[in-house]
Parts: structure tokens; C-alpha cells; sequence
């Protein structure tokens, strides 16, 4: 049989098992764990985890279904994500061959898994994708039973389909911005500047563009979407900008004009000289080169990024083989961004080193630039946002 991946709730998986992602501890964690107890009944699973007490990470155990349609309940002890290189790797896959071996050894023929630890364990989706796909099919070469992989909770909504809206008015804002560019290119700056009293608060035009999402803090940002309902037409216009433009109005406001001359009003203007002697030391790095020194810097394989940021192994191989002489298309050139964690200056940076820029015009750009600038670095949302726009995604199956 197969490894089918499909989109639904774990606890309505019509299958002889299915997979809970597990504590180490008889205590019940958030997320899937929690969802599974209380759809199995929480009471009577609970009293049988007792009894079992702790387990290792990357170590299973079963239990009856209880009131679940399945008739048995494995439990993989998920293993807390750290930085892919401190042997949480390793346990997950044991949590998806453990598990698979014990349903072999209960004459199990139909399994439901969760991507395991990929919720508050924290495992990048992408990442935790990779090794579940990796493991199963590698278990499925030899065995015959019918897996399946619930990728996404239709419970819980996509943070990527709560962005839809803001990504949207964050495309707006940069046509706005280009418009009036080319509606006030003929005034000169000097009479601006005598135009306007000094210090003077700009309040409601400062509060226009925050509504748009181009300047508003990231701790509003992400707590403002919770108000917004999803669009769910796939490349519709900005229909609900007005309700992410009310909701940003909540957030901090600026600095008052009395508070204009504040010292710490000007801390953006000192320049970080080791990041600046180090951004010259490596001036004339070529892409792959640069790609190598910035993996390093941030102690971030390559062969991590295979799995968080989407990027083939044949891609890597040729990264590490010819460094010198390797340029990727503009899109890998992105994934390694995002999968580095990379700021947006230093985005724009290592994709100049391929000949790219960051296009206000092309809107794939955009989409990227909004993840980057707002430290979202979930391929996964970047892969639907993509999608929802008309273009194809990265993560597809």
C-alpha cells in the first residue's frame, strides 16, 4: 500500500490507529495531544497514561481508542525542537518508525499519523514534513499497511490565510507609495521642507500607512489578525483593509512631536561597525560563497535547509561542490533567505550576489519581502500565500 497525505482533524480518522503526539510526561500538552484526549475521553485515556508514566523522547506506547472510531491510540513522545543539530532529528524519526513497528506488531493495517512535533514542540512544518515522508516511505518499501499523513487541522486556521488581507494592503500601500512618487516627483525636497513646521507631529498620515501594514509595529502586527476574517477569493483585491486599518489603530502609538528630541529617537542612525566591517570583509563573495560564510554565521547547515526552507538536495550538493560558480533562480535564491532567517537588508544583499532585486513591481517579490520584513519564516505560509495569489507554491503535493 501507500502513503496518502491528506488534509483533516486526526481524531475523525476512520482508521484502525491513529498517532498522538505525546509528553514524556503523564501530563497532557497542548494541541494535538489535548485533542485526542478529549475526543477519546479524557478521563478514561488519562487514568491509563498514568499508569504508564514517563517515556522517553522518540519512545511510543498504545492505548485503546476509547471513544475515537479508531480501536487503538499510539503515542509518539515528541522531541522539542532546538536548532536541528542537538539529536532532535534523530528522535522524531523514531517516533514515526516506533510507531510503525508497533502497529505492525498489533496487526494494524490502516494508520493515521499528525506531523509530529510540529506544533508547540516547535519543528518547522517543512522539516518535520520531510522526515515524516522520508520515514514512512522508507518503512512501506517492506511493509504493507495503509498510511496516511494529516497535514493540516481544518480546526485551526492557516496563519497564512489570516496574513491573505494584510499582504494584500501591504501590496496597496507600495502602489500608493509609487503613485504619489510620480504625483509629487516635480516638487522639489527643499520645498517641502519649507512647507512643513519643524517637528511637527504627522499623526494621521503616519497613522494612513500604519492601517496599511507598511510601518506598523510587528507586536501589533501579528496580534491585529485575530480580528480579521480570511479572504477567500484567491487573488481578490484589498476588500478587507479597512478591517485590518481599525484594527492597527489600536496599536502603540507614535511618539508625540514634544518627544521628537528624545535620545533614543536617534539610535537607528549609529551604524553596527562589526556588522559593517564584516559586510566589507566578504564585498566581492560570490552567491554560493556568501551562501556558505552566512550558513555558518548563523549555524544553520545546508542540509537543514533541505527540510525548513524547501531547497532539493541536488541544489545543496551543487552549493558545496562549486561555490565559486553556483547561482540559483530567484525563488531558490528566496528559500535560502527565508531558511537562513536572513533580515531584509541581508536578503537584498545575498540576492544581489545572484544579479537579483527585490521588485516593488513583480509580486512574488512582494509576497517574500512582506514574510522577510514581518520574521515569518514558515515555508509553509509563504507556500500558500503564493498559491492563493494565482502562483505556483513551493510546498505542492
Amino acid at each position: 500500500m501507500s502513503l496518502k497525505i491528506v488534509r483533516n482533524d486526526i481524531t475523525k480518522m476512520e482508521t484502525e490507529a491513529i498517532v498522538n503526539t505525546a509528553s514524556s510526561t503523564p501530563e497532557v500538552g497542548s494541541g494535538c495531544d489535548s485533542a485526542v484526549y478529549n475526543a477519546a475521553g479524557y478521563e478514561k485515556l488519562h487514568k491509563v497514561r498514568q499508569k504508564i508514566g514517563n517515556v522517553a523522547e522518540g519512545d511510543v506506547f498504545i492505548t485503546p481508542g476509547f471513544d475515537l472510531k479508531c480501536r487503538y491510540i499510539i503515542h509518539a513522545v515528541s522531541p522539542l525542537y532546538i536548532d536541528g543539530n542537538s539529536g532532535e532529528v534523530e528522535k522524531l524519526k523514531s517516533c514515526y518508525k516506533k510507531s510503525l513497528i508497533l502497529a505492525k506488531e498489533h496487526n494494524i493495517r490502516s494508520i493515521a499519523f499528525p506531523l509530529i512535533a510540529t506544533g508547540s514542540f516547535a519543528f518547522p512544518r517543512a522539516y518535520g514534513l520531510r522526515i515524516a515522508m522520508d520515514e514512512i516511505n522508507s518503512f512501506l518499501l517492506d511493509e504493507d499497511m495503509e498510511v496516511y499523513l494529516v497535514v493540516f487541522d481544518p480546526e485551526s486556521t492557516k496563519l497564512a490565510e489570516k496574513l491573505h488581507p494584510m499582504i494584500e494592503a501591504f501590496i496597496d500601500h507600495e502602489y500608493v507609495t509609487e503613485k504619489r512618487k510620480e504625483e509629487y516627483k516635480s516638487i522639489s525636497f527643499d520645498s517641502m521642507i519649507a512647507q512643513t513646521p519643524r517637528c511637527e507631529s504627522i499623526r494621521p498620515d503616519d497613522s494612513y500607512f500604519a492601517g496599511l501594514g507598511a510601518v506598523a509595529p510587528k507586536s501589533s502586527l501579528l496580534s491585529a489578525i485575530g480580528n480579521i476574517r480570511p479572504s477567500k477569493k484567491r487573488g481578490a483585491k484589498a476588500t478587507e483593509s479597512a478591517a485590518f486599518a481599525n484594527a492597527m489603530m489600536e496599536a502603540p502609538k507614535a511618539k508625540e512631536a514634544d518627544e521628537c528630541t528624545a535620545d533614543e529617537d536617534f539610535d537607528d542612525l549609529f551604524i553596527d561597525e562589526d556588522k559593517l566591517n564584516d559586510r566589507v570583509k566578504h564585498l566581492k563573495d560570490p552567491f554560493g560563497v556568501y551562501l556558505l560564510y552566512l550558513s555558518e554565521r548563523k549555524g544553520i547547515s545546508l542540509t537543514v535547509l533541505e527540510s525548513t526552507a524547501w531547497v532539493s538536495k541536488h541544489v545543496v550538493h551543487n552549493v558545496k561542490k562549486n561555490p565559486e560558480i553556483y547561482k540559483p533562480d530567484k525563488r531558490t535564491a528566496f528559500k535560502f533567505c527565508v531558511g537562513l532567517k536572513l533580515s531584509l537588508d541581508d536578503t537584498k544583499d545575498l540576492l544581489a550576489r545572484a544579479g537579483y532585486a527585490v521588485s516593488e513591481s513583480i509580486l512574488e517579490d512582494r509576497i517574500w519581502e512582506f514574510y522577510i520584513e514581518n520574521e515569518h519564516f514558515d515555508i509553509f505560509d509563504i507556500s500558500d500565500s503564493l498559491e492563493k495569489y494565482g502562483l505556483n507554491p513551493i510546498v505542492d503535493f
